[in-house]
């Protein structure tokens, strides 16, 4: 296994660790960006992008990202589609990945988020129709697809599929959805997306005889093709190791670590606030180095 050597080492190439790779090469540092999937982050989810400036007519969010992949390029910022799988520091930056060891002198960490675990039973031979983002049904058309959730990813969700030609039943837990009032308003006007409160999922089952699933909840069950998960997610901060997180405080008034984007910034899960954040610690780090 390679040691590789940068002066800024960024995890994560969603909005905030791609604006701090852009920055950072104006400035000339050297740099290493690792993606464990795709360039883009939760944007290659997102049906419609419509908070972020220069775009008044919004942009879907697949196409955001491809616009911040071309940036990348445009800067000659080269992705490392690679794991981190233990960031750890003693005497320095030690960064294990599944090629290669790095050992770099500041670290940003922009790795998002992922979903929460799906909150029911899901039999094996259920699995695959099972999910909890929207980008493996990109190419679905036609299709009935339950959604859980009442959020506004749950909604943005449902108008993606049922804009594509899919029957649509969002499934909400509680009584009152908690999405944008306009995300629920778009979904009331389109008659393939219909929406039940106070439904409980309890089991999946494979519907053998249809080749799909089959949904139960009390006295309630549904037919779907495919269920989606919209229920929340959480850090995606596996790989950090104990001392680290011992650490981290002072590892972060020191300048040498930095958390961006949505792995820290809870329910405000923003492109927008994501890219500035960053942006920031770009900059802060540029400071530090007497770059600016």
């Amino acid at each position: 296994m390679s040691t590789e050597t940068a002066d800024v080492l960024i995890i994560g190439a969603g909005p905030a660790g791609i604006a701090a790779a852009v920055q950072l090469r104006r400035y000339g540092l050297s740099l290493a960006l690792l993606e464990r999937e795709a360039v883009g982050g939760l944007l290659r989810n997102a049906g419609l992008v419509e908070n972020y400036p220069g775009f008044p007519d919004g942009i879907p969010g697949p196409s955001l990202a491809a616009l911040f992949e071309n940036h990348l390029q445009r800067f000659g910022v080269r992705v490392t589609f690679d794991e981190v799988l233990r960031l750890d520091y003693e005497d320095g930056w030690r960064v294990g990945t599944t090629q290669a060891e790095y050992r770099p002198e500041v670290v940003i960490v922009a790795s998002g988020t992922k979903p929460k675990p799906v909150p029911v039973p899901v039999p094996e031979g259920a699995q695959e129709r099972v999910f909890s983002e929207v980008r493996p049904l990109a190419d679905v058309r036609g299709k009935a697809v339950a959604i859980v959730g009442a959020g506004d990813a749950a909604f943005d969700y449902a108008l993606n599929l049922a804009g594509r030609g899919n029957a649509v039943t969002i499934l909400n837990r509680g009584c009152e959805a908690s999405c944008l009032p306009l995300l629920r308003e778009r979904a009331s006007a389109k008659p393939n997306i219909s929406y039940r409160d106070r439904i409980s999922l309890r089991r999946v089952e494979v519907d053998a005889p249809r080749g799909g699933l089959k949904l139960v909840a009390d006295r309630f069950s549904l037919s779907a093709d495919y269920l989606l998960f919209a229920v929340g997610r959480r850090p995606r901060l596996d790989f950090l190791a104990d001392n680290v997180k011992r650490q981290a405080r002072r590892l972060v008034r020191s300048g040498r670590l930095y958390f961006v984007g949505d792995v820290h910034n809870g329910r405000f899960r923003q492109a927008a606030i994501a890219a500035g954040e960053g942006l920031r610690a770009a900059l802060r780090t540029c400071a530090r180095r007497g770059a600016s």
